[in-house]
């Protein structure tokens, strides 16, 4: 029971699968425009930039 709840909590979803497909190639059959482009690219950087604060804020507290 225990190992059930601890991987249904480790289960990211939806949300994981936004970050695959954040940073996949485009598809070439959807549309795609400046606007579109753009807000995938400030996306990615915000992405990243999220994952680096979690990173150095983690080792941070470890240290």
């Amino acid at each position: 029971m225990s190992n059930n709840k601890l991987k249904e909590f480790f289960k990211l979803g939806e949300v994981g699968q936004y970050f695959i497909r954040v940073f996949q190639k485009p598809d070439p059959s959807r549309p795609s425009n400046f606007n579109i482009r753009t807000m995938h690219a400030i996306n990615k950087i915000s992405i990243l930039m999220f994952l680096a604060a979690v990173i150095i804020w983690t080792v941070k507290r470890c240290a």
